[in-house]
């Protein structure tokens, strides 16, 4: 899924992005990277961060 197919999900979600240092959110090559590709980039463990994004789905 691209960052973008995400955040029309849910823009909810944009925090989590924010907080792993993507503050780039509105740019066209953010919004078609891929999530895992993100998180290899940002040094963030990609399984962690959908279990925040499911876990903030699944409360809304």
């Amino acid at each position: 899924m691209t960052i973008g197919q995400a955040l029309e999900l849910d823009s909810g979600i944009a925090p989590f992005f924010m907080e792993m240092g993507m503050h780039c959110l509105g740019c066209p090559s953010a919004r078609g990277e891929s999530v895992a590709d993100a998180c290899a980039v940002h040094g963030v463990d990609a399984d962690e961060m959908i279990k925040k994004i499911n876990q903030y789905l699944a409360n809304q």
